[in-house]
């Protein structure tokens, strides 16, 4: 009953998580559409910010306790589709963490990628989704 627990509870959170990526590139498009000092711009400063905060940092935390512990009790650990899952994850989790830095970078007016660069970039939570759940589903290897 515990591992059904732990793996509603990863689910769960991976989910917020996932939210959280989908949504910060698309605030990020509207940020950068917004005029620099105005309002509007400090608005989106104050969104992207809380959206890490209060929901993506927090989500990839427990989604990472909960799976390490679900992947040792399980005995996932030297299964060769957790390891490409271990892999997709630490991708998404350095992704998650080039946003946080872009966010800081657009708080201070730096708009290093065009809309349509963080339109594509969009793309990524959901291509890493798709490859974990493959693998956790499927066990191709």
């Amino acid at each position: 009953m515990t591992y059904l627990w732990l793996k509603a509870g990863h689910i769960i959170f991976v989910i917020f998580w996932m939210a959280g990526l989908f949504m910060l590139p698309r605030f990020f498009v509207y940020h950068q559409e917004a005029e620099p000092g105005s309002a509007e711009n400090a608005l989106w400063v104050e969104r992207e910010a809380r959206l890490l905060r209060i929901i993506l940092w927090p989500a990839m935390a427990v989604a990472w306790i909960l799976g390490l512990v679900l992947a040792w009790q399980t005995g996932a650990l030297g299964q060769g589709w957790f390891h490409v899952k271990f892999a997709a994850v630490l991708a998404l989790s350095a992704y998650h963490v080039w946003l946080a830095g872009y966010h800081k970078a657009l708080a201070q007016g730096e708009h290093r990628l065009s809309g349509k660069q963080l339109r594509i970039l969009n793309e990524v939570p959901g291509i890493a989704a798709a490859l974990i759940v493959i693998m956790v589903v499927v066990r191709p290897f």
